[in-house]
């Protein structure tokens, strides 16, 4: 595990988490977790050569050596606000590590595939040597097709893994991740079989997959597995279905959000099923205030990160930038502060699919995290318990790789 200390802003408390920088602990690890990849992987994320840079046009943030872009929705109707705080964000992190070694070249999207485009291949000609961003599926697979032409690594923000690949990696939360440790700490707790009450949504496709492929990996027992549409009838007729086999199962998964839940929860209820009847396992999406306070719930699971890194992340940007954070906003912080590490202290390898995919992973404001071959991360997570109204953590995140719960 690759660790650095964040320096500590004055208006900041100090704080116990373990964050990506740059410091005199440098990348020793790293370079010996290295030392046995193989050398004849294909050049991604190479430096520009000399004089390879052309003039920098439009907003930039830091004014060190080594060119990187930042692509982002910034004037997209559905994407300006979370665009914003990711571009904060990342100026936050230059400030804070006091980074010499960065040109962020900060390019507006659109929002669209025929902007992201245009804005890669004008951060290209200005001689970026990575790209950060952008934030939606769409715009990222237009993105990858420049960079990989050049290669250009990629540190994106979407969600959806089919447009993660070898060189275009993802560091979002994915739900893969939430589903997995979820499920993992309930096969701890001794649960062997499971059923699946599932919204009709790419979210829910995305998390049944990895559901479904969990209980026939672990050998564990699957009863059921139950979808439904956002409406009463269709709910209804699910936990119908659902209802027949429930006794078989000792644990329930159910990975909807505060919009839906209180009616699913009900519903369940009205059909006998309780949380003192069988387990309920939830996703990161119920980790937020409304789902707390649904009493039917009291005693469920769910993974998630640590809420305390982006607790002290979101107070340093308040007295930054007088606003709050979306939560998305350490995405950006961490790979800015990640790429500032790397070109510091890594030389012409600083960016190369070697470095970028350590099997030890880093440390950011969200816990650990490492990049697979894939393109797809991988993240320790804490398991969480609803009770009372709040949340309690049962299974504290990892500190590294190859504990329990990665």
């Amino acid at each position: 595990m690759i660790r650095f200390h964040a320096p500590r802003p004055a208006f900041a408390a100090p704080s116990r988490r373990m964050f990506i920088g740059t410091t005199t602990m440098g990348l020793a690890g790293l370079l010996s977790g290295c030392a046995d990849i193989n050398s004849n992987f294909p050049p991604v994320g190479q430096p520009a050569g000399p004089g390879s840079a052309g003039p920098v046009t439009g907003n930039v943030i830091g004014n060190g050596p080594v060119r990187i872009a930042l692509i982002l929705p910034l004037t997209a109707q559905n994407g300006a606000v979370p665009a914003q705080a990711l571009r904060n964000a990342a100026e936050m992190a230059i400030a804070e590590f006091n980074t010499q070694e960065l040109t962020i070249l900060v390019k507006d999207d659109k929002g669209t595939p025929e902007g992201a485009q245009a804005a890669a291949q004008e951060a290209i000609q200005e001689g970026a040597e990575a790209i950060l961003g952008p934030l939606f599926a769409p715009t990222v697979t237009a993105v990858a097709t420049v960079a990989r032409a050049v290669n250009r690594p990629m540190i994106a923000f979407s969600t959806d893994a089919s447009v993660a690949a070898r060189g275009v990696y993802l560091l979002s939360f994915m739900p893969q991740s939430d589903v997995r440790r979820v499920m993992s700490f309930a096969a701890q707790r001794g649960k062997k079989s499971f059923s699946a009450l599932i919204p009709q949504s790419s979210y829910g496709n995305v998390t049944e997959a990895e559901f479904t492929q969990f209980v026939a990996q672990s050998g564990a027992r699957l009863v059921s597995v139950e979808r439904y549409e956002p409406s009463k009838a269709s709910l209804e007729a699910a936990i119908g279905r659902l209802k027949g086999g429930i006794g078989q199962a000792d644990s329930l998964f159910i990975p909807d959000d505060g919009n839906s839940l209180p009616g699913v929860v009900t519903a369940l209820q009205a059909a006998g099923i309780t949380s003192r009847s069988v387990q309920f396992l939830g996703t990161g999406v119920w980790n937020e205030p409304r789902v707390f306070k649904i009493a039917g719930l009291n005693g469920g699971w769910f993974a998630a990160p640590d809420g305390a890194g982006f607790q002290n992340f979101a107070q340093r940007y308040r007295a930054r930038f007088n606003a709050d954070p979306t939560r998305i906003a350490t995405l950006s912080y961490d790979a800015t502060a990640l790429l500032g590490a790397l070109a510091k202290q890594q030389g012409s390898q600083r960016f190369s699919e070697q470095v970028l995919t350590n099997a030890s992973g880093f440390s950011g404001q969200d816990g650990i995290f490492r990049f697979r071959a894939d393109g797809a991360n991988e993240r320790g997570l804490s398991v969480f318990q609803i009770g009372a109204g709040n949340v309690s953590v049962v299974q504290p995140a990892p500190r590294a790789f190859g504990q329990p719960g990665t």
